[in-house]
Order: C-alpha cells, then sequence, then structure tokens
C-alpha cells in the first residue's frame, strides 16, 4: 500500500520543497494540492519535480478551500475538470474534491449528479472527502452542501479525512463502515474533537489511525494513504522533517503490523 505526502503538510513552504522532503524521507510519492502557489497549478513545473525527485504524483487535490476561490476559474466545474486533466497528465489515479460550500447554490444542487458525470467520462476517481459542521463557541454552522456527511449522498468514491472525524465529533470507522469499498482515498492525521480542523500528526491525537490502517489492510483497500498534516508551527525545517518522518514511520509501522496478521488466502 503506498504512503504519499500531501504538498499541504509542508505549508508555508513551497510545493517544490514538498517533493524534495518527500524524497528524502522516502515517500512513495505525493498528493499535489492546488491552492496559491504557481507551482501548483503548473502541470509542466510539477512533471519536471516528478521526475528530477523520482517520486510520482499519485493524486490531485482540487482548489476547494476558500484561499483558492479564484485559483484555476472562479467556476468550480472548471477547476474539477481542470484537476482531471491535470490527473491525466500527471499519471495521478485519483482527484479529491470536497463537498461544496452552501452559498454555492448551483453548484451544490448539481453536484453529486455532477460528480458521477465527470467519473464516468475518466478513468480518475473522484474521491468526495468528508467535512464537518463549523462551530464557534456553543454555535454550529452547517457550511458544505448537500452534506459535510458525504455518506449521506450517493458518490462513487470517497476520500476519509481522520482530521475533519475529530474536527466532525463523529465515529471514523463507522464512516470508514458505510463507505464500504467505495472508499478510494485516504487523509491520515489525527485531532482531538477541537473546532478547529487540526490536522496532527498520527498518534498525538484521538482518532483511531492505528485501527484504520489495521482495516485497510484486512479489507484489501487498494487505494493510497497520504500523510496531510499541519507542521505550520514547526520552528524550523529539521522539526518539521522530523514531524513528517514520524508520520511516515506510524503509518508503515501499523500497516506491516496488520499485514503480518492477516490470514494466508
Amino acid at each position: 500500500m503506498t504512503v504519499a505526502l500531501s504538498t499541504a503538510s509542508v505549508y508555508p513552504e513551497s510545493t517544490a520543497t514538498a517533493f524534495e522532503i518527500a524524497a528524502r524521507l522516502g515517500y512513495d510519492g505525493v498528493e499535489v494540492m492546488v491552492w496559491t502557489d504557481p507551482v501548483s497549478q503548473d502541470i509542466e513545473a510539477l512533471r519536471r519535480l516528478s521526475d528530477y525527485h523520482g517520486i510520482p504524483i499519485l493524486a490531485v487535490h482540487a482548489p476547494c478551500l476558500l484561499i483558492t476561490q479564484r485559483v484555476w476559474s472562479t467556476d468550480p466545474w472548471v477547476k474539477l475538470q481542470r484537476a482531471r486533466a491535470a490527473a491525466e497528465k500527471l499519471g495521478a489515479s485519483t482527484v479529491v474534491v470536497h463537498p461544496p460550500f452552501r452559498w454555492q447554490r448551483q453548484y451544490a444542487r448539481d453536484f453529486v449528479t455532477g460528480i458521477w458525470r465527470m467519473a464516468n467520462e475518466t478513468d480518475v476517481r473522484f474521491a468526495v472527502e468528508n467535512m464537518y459542521p463549523w462551530r464557534y463557541r456553543d454555535r454550529e454552522m452547517l457550511a458544505y452542501a448537500p452534506d459535510w456527511d458525504v455518506t449521506n449522498d450517493d458518490y462513487r468514491h470517497f476520500t476519509i479525512d481522520l482530521s475533519h472525524t475529530a474536527t466532525a465529533r463523529t465515529d471514523a470507522l463507522g464512516m470508514i463502515d458505510r463507505m464500504g469499498d467505495r472508499l478510494g482515498h485516504v487523509h491520515l492525521a489525527d485531532g482531538r474533537g477541537s473546532a478547529k480542523d487540526e490536522h496532527l500528526v498520527p498518534g498525538r491525537g484521538t482518532q483511531p489511525c492505528a485501527e484504520l490502517l489495521e482495516r485497510l489492510v484486512h479489507t484489501g483497500f487498494d487505494g493510497h494513504v497520504v500523510i496531510e498534516v499541519n507542521t505550520r508551527r514547526a520552528m524550523s525545517g529539521a522539526e518539521r522533517e522530523a514531524d513528517l518522518a514520524e508520520a511516515l514511520e506510524f503509518t508503515r509501522k501499523h500497516l506491516a503490523a496488520a499485514a503480518v496478521r492477516v490470514p494466508r488466502r
């Protein structure tokens, strides 16, 4: 099972830095977060980085964040078309996409059928990611539509993010059960249930990261496990790399331990 590094994990460092770190630490590949860094938007620049470092691009995260509302067009469908084209040209198997914000009314209304339509036009997986309610003190706002819990809608493939399950205060393993064999992609991180999307190094929060990895092995999961953690508070490049090395070691350790326990068929 491949273990990749999300380029978001080195923020505020650059996309190019993520490739360098992934190669140095021994990751199997990268997921490119398309954001305001011009390199993340440039297919040829990404191809050169992949070739230079010998690190394949396994997934493309479409620009769905608030800070990327104008990246690759203001039309959300154009963003997904460009993400698909990038994935196809770069040899990535998956496009990660968030459900729409509620104020994107027309996009949200057509989202489920539109994702199916796009998925039928390519071999690239469109893996829709679970999100969470936004909270402030004792108030909760449902910011995503049709739903932050993507298992309430019909998608061909899902991405599960364990930082998001922590923020949503939902049962991660129960969500995986509901996703079933449509689970196509994993963002591995941790969280403590804060209202903030924490993206802690796996093992530093309350989420069942080890149990999830064991479940993936036992069910024959054929997607990618992507480390997507927050290293913005790292005081140095060495501290950031130490966090990313710890995350990789945790993931491979638990995948290997689960593989040993899988009975021979």
